[in-house]
């Protein structure tokens, strides 16, 4: 088998998916959009999808990869992560085990996404036997916070992102809680770059809906492009994962690319790398250690 794999969560957000397709059209050799069958999102609230989406698709799909797949992503008795852990892997596995299976979210952009295959297919020996050597492919999020008139706000450190995997025993969302192989591999990620109400609207069917900070909101309403210096602990979650913004003077999506592509402290150092990839190799390397490949019991509703 040995595919590139990829597959989105198509929601409320499916717009997006027009600017992240195209980065990986060329080198998938298939394309699976994960659609509720009722249109529900993992809190059970129901969204539209406007028919010119799907004309979309048809006329963009030239080469006929893009799949989509539905099914009843939504269990009233699961929490939304549980919703969510469980959607990633009934997608993985419609995917395909043997393959790569990537997953990328409908508002994450890759910067190079021929370069992460290249990367992929040097690891194609996890691919024999996957449950005895599962693994983990990451990158790095360039974290949109918000767009302004005349550009945009991002988080100032890249932060680390699960892409791919061989054997999709996911624990937490996309993380399945084996060994990483660290790659420096970087996407765009527009998570919070919405008008307020669609802010609002992802946040309370997030699937990490439960863990929002109370100082969040305010401190991202407030933020312009002569305040943003000044604000310090930013994340969503942790307030601290996210220390400080930067600021582009352009919307442009393209043109964000390249200014990202030149910004020396966005890219991620191979020192780093190595350090993180023998820390990762030295942890999973007792074989004694008994590997957990039973699934969450919620995976099978």
């Amino acid at each position: 088998m040995k595919k590139i794999q990829v597959g989105f969560l198509m929601s409320y957000d499916y717009e997006k998916l027009k600017y992240s397709i195209p980065p990986v059209y060329k080198e998938a050799d298939t394309i699976y959009l994960a659609l509720d069958n009722k249109q529900r999102t993992w809190k059970g609230n129901r969204f539209e999808i406007d028919k010119d989406f799907f004309t979309w698709i048809e006329t963009f799909d030239t080469a006929k990869k893009i799949k989509i797949y539905r099914n009843n992503f939504y269990i009233p008795e699961l929490s939304t992560l549980q919703n969510d852990t469980r959607e990633r892997y009934l997608l993985a596995k419609e995917m395909g085990i043997g393959n790569w299976l990537i997953q990328v979210d409908a508002d994450e952009i890759f910067i190079d996404f021929k370069g992460f295959v290249n990367t992929l297919k040097k690891n194609n020996s996890y691919l024999n036997n996957p449950v005895k050597t599962p693994i983990q492919i990451a990158g790095f999020l360039i974290n949109i916070y918000k767009y302004l008139d005349n550009g945009i706000l991002y988080v100032n450190e890249p932060t680390k992102v699960m892409l791919a995997t061989n054997y999709p025993n996911y624990k937490r969302a996309r993380n399945t809680k084996q060994r990483v192989i660290y790659t420096n591999n970087i996407l765009l990620h527009e998570c919070l770059s919405r008008t307020e109400k669609e802010l609002k609207f992802k946040l309370e069917n997030w699937g990490h809906s439960h863990e929002i900070n109370s100082e969040f909101l305010p401190k991202w309403k407030k933020a312009n492009e002569t305040n943003y210096k000044e604000l310090k602990n930013l994340f969503y979650l942790d307030p601290t994962i996210w220390k400080g913004l930067g600021y582009m003077p352009s919307k442009n999506l393209n043109k964000i690319r390249e200014l990202i592509k030149s910004d020396n402290k966005l890219k991620v150092k191979q020192s780093f790398l190595n350090k993180k990839n023998f820390g990762q190799w030295f942890k999973f390397l007792k074989i004694f250690k008994k590997q957990n490949t039973t699934f969450e019991s919620y995976f099978l509703k």
